[in-house]
């Protein structure tokens, strides 16, 4: 293990350091070749989607035995793609496409996906690469549903505050290839899906909107969502989900019978590893929860009395620790004036806005928070930092945190005080991050 930052002189760098313990966990290179089966009787095919796509192809490309055929094809997030090792031979095919809200990239990449599955026999292995982002990466829309009427309802979903389930729940029905659909296409083929998780709960189901796995969501759950978040679709394929003509595979679909889920990364082990590098620094750590979901300020006010309890009384936890959590919050986006700038900035980001408002400078208590693919929603930076004396500094700079918290703006305020996270593309995803350092 690398030597970490002193956290007593360096706190800032010491809770970097224990994002990339976390990021380092979830690397493919490290958790795949575990999972990997013998090569079968015929052809082994590689699908995949997901912002750690083309990281995972080219794990399994180094792992492959090199005499066995691969080929196949990976969608990933435009920039997600690492560099090629010297020497490594590519054999999968790796495209990029957009996110959050897909494009026609991805489009025609789920197209040619479903194509490559024709005339897959029972002697054959399709190996499913998937991560998180694959659900906006991997789009094909139901009949009805333009690539259009897909990006409205993918931007409406985002900024309503949905939580993922609900979203990839509506994602499944709208889509001809989510939602179990992929893996029965491949029948009578085996199917081995290799997964990275990065969703409260590691439920296969749900990582990417669960191209491979059966889908035990309805369409009138589908509707629901939209009508508790007012998002308006097509008369068409709303009468199409109200007469459950949408409908995904449900669980004994027999031509899932053959397909299998094995999870390589998962957002609990990335907080052990920062847990275990924080402790061999001689910090204690409490993890609190790899499943935290909620709007984003709400979850860093929390963190916030938390924090403060152990600062000021240590309890519940003696100091100096590091309290550790994970899972996926979301982000409502407020209605603004019309004139006014959109508001810059994602999940990790607003949490800490909420969480800055919250501690009012309390000292003692440091944090990062950020998403573990280094991309905190559509900027440039994983997240951001908070210390004792944020809210001093952006006094004299004239920045209101509450003014940028109604914004939804919390890549301005941070990025004024030289507090973001940035460290480009980790090529994998576990999802949010958040630590707090309290001496």
């Amino acid at each position: 293990m690398t030597p970490l930052h002193d956290p007593f002189t360096q706190p800032q760098a010491f809770l970097l350091d224990l994002f990339h313990a976390a990021v380092q966990r979830a690397q493919p290179l490290h958790t795949l070749d575990a999972h990997l089966p013998p090569p079968p009787k015929g052809r082994t095919l590689v699908l995949g989607a997901g912002k750690a796509g083309g990281a995972m192809a080219q794990a399994l490309e180094a792992l492959w035995p090199a005499g066995a055929p691969l080929s196949g094809l990976v969608v990933t997030r435009y920039g997600h793609v690492p560099p090629r090792p010297a020497g490594l031979a590519q054999r999968i095919e790796v495209v990029e496409a957009a996110h959050p809200v897909p494009d026609a990239a991805g489009l025609a990449a789920a197209e040619r996906m479903l194509a490559l599955t024709q005339g897959l026999t029972e002697d054959d292995l399709v190996l499913c690469l998937i991560s998180g982002g694959g659900s906006a990466l991997l789009t094909l829309p139901a009949a009805g549903l333009s690539l259009a009427d897909k990006q409205h309802i993918n931007r409406a979903l985002l900024d309503s505050g949905a939580a993922i389930g609900e979203m990839n729940c509506v994602r499944k029905h709208l889509s001809c290839i989510k939602g179990g659909r992929l893996a029965a296409a491949c029948a009578p083929a085996r199917v081995l899906t290799l997964a990275i998780s990065d969703v409260p709960g590691d439920d296969p189901a749900v990582i990417a909107s669960g191209p491979t796995v059966p889908d035990a969501g309805t369409c009138a759950e589908a509707l629901a969502v939209l009508e508790r978040h007012r998002i308006d679709i097509p008369d068409a394929v709303r009468q199409a989900l109200q007469r459950g003509e949408l409908e995904s595979p449900k669980p004994g679909d027999a031509r899932l019978a053959r397909s299998e889920v094995r999870l390589i990364a998962t957002p609990a082990q990335s907080l052990a590893a920062a847990a275990e590098a924080a402790r061999a620094a001689g910090i204690a750590a409490h993890v609190l929860s790899d499943e935290m979901e909620g709007e984003s300020r709400e979850v860093g006010k929390v963190h916030a009395a938390l924090a403060r309890a152990v600062a000021r009384g240590g309890e519940p936890f003696a100091r100096p620790c590091v309290l550790l959590s994970g899972g996926e919050t979301t982000v409502t986006v407020r209605a603004q004036p019309p004139g006014t700038p959109r508001g810059r900035g994602g999940r990790a980001g607003e949490f800490c806005l909420g969480l800055a408002q919250a501690l009012q400078g309390q000292p003692g208590v440091w944090a990062l928070a950020a998403d573990t693919d280094g991309i905190d929603g559509v900027e440039d930076n994983a997240g951001a930092r908070v210390a004792p004396d944020t809210l001093a500094r952006a006094a004299p700079l004239g920045l209101s945190l509450p003014g940028h918290l109604d914004r939804n703006d919390a890549y301005g305020f941070f990025d004024a005080l030289g507090d973001l996270v940035v460290t480009g593309p980790t090529r994998t995803n576990v999802n949010d991050f958040r630590a707090l350092l309290i001496l």
